[in-house]
Formats: C-alpha cells, sequence, structure tokens
C-alpha cells in the first residue's frame, strides 16, 4: 500500500514525542541547580593535589618535581620548589612546593599532568562551578585552594583512589620489608671493635 512506510515513520515518531513527556527514562530534562545528573566516575575538570592525613601541609604528596609544571601543554601550572624538606608518606625527607598555582583560566583539563606525575600528586576533580566576577586573579588557584584530602578523593573516585591507596601501601611494604632484610643481614657490632677503655672503634680496613 503506498504511504504505508510513511505511515509507520510517523508512529514512530508520535510514540518517541509521546515518551519524551512520560517515560522517566526519557525525560532528560533536568532542573539545574535544584537537581543534578550524577556525575560519571571518570569525569574530570581540573586538577586538585591530594593530601594524607589531617594536614594538607605535611600530608601533601607533591615533592616540586616540576614535571607537570613541564609537561603542561597551556603551561598553567606554576611551582616554586622549598628551601627545606618535610618527610612523606614513607618518610624520607622529600623538597614540597612553597607555591602551586593553576591558571584555570587557561587549563584545558587534558591529564597530563595527571599522567606523567611518578607520585600520584595530583589528581583530576569534578568540580566545575568555578565561574568567577574578576578574570585574572579570581581564576588563580593557588596551593590551599588545590589541597583536598584523600578521602575527598575516595569521594569522587572510590575506584581509583582505593587501586593508588593500596599502591602507595605496597611502597611502604616494600620499603621496609628491604630496611629489615638489610638490618638483619649485617651483624650486631659489624664495623667496631672495642677499645681497652671499652669505647667502640672502627676495625681497621685490610
Amino acid at each position: 500500500m503506498i504511504g504505508t512506510g510513511i505511515l509507520k515513520g510517523m508512529a514512530v515518531t508520535a510514540r518517541n514525542f509521546v515518551g519524551s513527556y512520560f517515560e522517566k527514562d526519557r525525560l532528560i530534562t533536568v532542573q539545574y541547580p535544584e537537581e543534578r545528573s550524577p556525575l560519571p566516575e571518570n569525569y574530570r575538570n581540573f586538577p586538585f593535589l591530594p593530601y594524607d592525613g589531617e594536614d594538607p601541609h605535611a600530608g601533601l604528596r607533591c615533592v616540586a618535581c616540576k614535571i607537570c609544571e613541564k609537561e603542561c601543554p597551556p603551561q598553567c601550572i606554576y611551582i616554586v620548589k622549598s628551601e627545606d624538606k618535610k618527610p612523606d608518606y614513607m618518610g624520607k625527607p622529600q623538597f614540597y612546593p612553597k607555591v602551586f598555582d593553576i591558571d584555570i583560566s587557561v587549563c584545558m583539563s587534558c591529564q597530563i599532568c595527571v599522567e606523567v606525575c611518578p607520585f600520584e600528586a595530583i589528581k583530576m576533580d569534578k568540580v566545575f562551578e568555578l565561574s568567577r566576577r574578576e578574570r585574572f586573579d579570581a581564576l588563580l588557584l593557588r596551593k590551599t585552594d588545590l589541597a583536598k584530602s584523600n578521602e575527598y578523593y575516595h569521594s569522587i573516585c572510590p575506584t581509583d583512589a582505593a587501586g593508588i591507596d593500596a599502591k602507595l601501601a605496597g611502597a611502604v611494604a616494600a620499603a621496609a620489608k628491604k630496611k629489615a632484610a638489610a638490618a638483619a643481614a649485617t651483624p650486631p657490632g659489624a664495623g667496631s671493635t672495642s677499645a681497652p677503655g671499652g669505647a667502640p672503634t672502627l676495625a681497621a680496613s685490610a
């Protein structure tokens, strides 16, 4: 029959039109900001600096190696290395960023900084409501703005955060095992002899 295809097409169109008003999974309009669509775990916006523990300064993982600053395509990261050191999560003295700024007005959310960081010290956030009245200094995020707890990272990316925690815990355990093995391999009193007065002295080299 001539026109059957047109009628079938119109029926599909009518069914979709009516369904868009009554089928819940078809209601794509969200009444923002009262309603918000859940963001997927792999959504990314701008970087932030996770820290362990309660102290943002002591727990910051960044060692100011500046790899992210060098690899950033739009050059929106600015880092100044500290002159002193603080213990990292393994207890090893490390430098830390005295200044760590990110200009979000030029950041392209490419995640290259995250991929090149060898210390798991920078991750991508999901916060997107960052509009400001000012164009310049207000769009420059300082270290205090970027530092967020590891618990926060778990709340936005639980899968990745759990994997990174396991990786860091494994590194700590391996370092402790290596240290214990080195201590066990060194016999007590090795490398020293007792002087006549009882004070230990270094043994003479052959």
